[in-house]
């Protein structure tokens, strides 16, 4: 069609006009500066890297667990609940601990976790056993995903500095979001879904199995460009600050101590 054909030169267009008004703006919405920094481009790219693989895999585990595995809408859901009960315990205390050690380590053992947990989403067939097919793979792919997400949001803070905060925060989300669209678009079509194929079960599942370890080495490659370009001697902490951690991909909240001695 056409018609996709032409949004997607009219929204090349728009993005290059948007970064050459920003690049001659004297205040521009996006400084282009930050990315000239490897500190701050590193960890946005293992951000996209890894929520390509989030959103891909989440978008079509629920499908497979309705059309292959016949869950229903409600079971599908709440399939996933884990997912978020484990972030919320864990992220806040794997931020403390990158704070500690640096981010470096957690932002390569986490993603490797997590593409291990989404290779195990393969195991999922028709039977959909939840505690020995589910429930295995959500658990893995929580616990590798809450030890990434808080330090490589705390780095690409870090890396921007307190003057672009509130830019890198904004930044840092924008990537991830254009990384899910970008996966829920083209990871089906590499894994060979075609879009009546939902209603074939055993032609989903054997896409779904394809596109599962596409996430997974997605998750694993976003692991291993972290070592590659994280380093902890340049992103560690402010002194005299203290740091909490949103659970879940929130920005961390800095306050030095001076200023809660002023509170105080």
């Amino acid at each position: 069609s056409a018609v996709p054909i032409t949004l997607g030169v009219l929204g090349t267009l728009a993005f290059g006009a948007f970064l050459t008004v920003e690049q001659r703006s004297g205040h521009p919405l996006v400084p282009l500066e930050l990315f000239r920094e490897p500190r701050f481009t590193a960890p946005n790219v293992v951000t996209f890297v890894v929520y390509a693989a989030l959103s891909g895999a989440l978008f079509l585990l629920p499908i497979q667990l309705q059309q292959v595995a016949g869950y229903s809408p409600l079971e599908a859901g709440a399939a996933l609940l884990p997912l978020t009960v484990v972030m919320l315990l864990l992220s806040a205390r794997m931020g403390r601990l990158a704070s500690r050690i640096g981010p470096r380590l957690p932002m390569t053992v986490g993603p490797v976790v997590a593409g291990v947990g989404l290779a195990l989403l393969t195991r999922i067939d028709g039977s959909g056993g939840y505690v020995n097919q589910v429930l295995p793979a959500v658990l893995v792919f929580a616990l590798g995903l809450s030890a990434t997400v808080a330090p490589l949001t705390a780095t690409v803070m870090a890396a921007g500095g307190e003057d672009h905060a509130g830019v890198s925060s904004a930044i840092n989300n924008a990537v991830a979001r254009i990384a899910g669209l970008f996966a829920v678009a083209l990871i089906p079509v590499l894994a060979g879904i075609s879009g009546a194929d939902y209603r074939v079960p055993a032609a989903f599942a054997e896409g779904f199995r394809t596109g599962s370890w596409i996430c997974a080495a997605l998750c694993a490659a976003g692991g291993l460009l972290a070592f590659a370009t994280i380093r902890n001697a340049e992103l560690g902490p402010l002194p005299h600050e203290t740091a909490s951690h949103c659970p879940l991909d929130a920005p961390p909240l800095r306050r030095t101590t001076a200023a809660a001695a002023l509170d105080g």
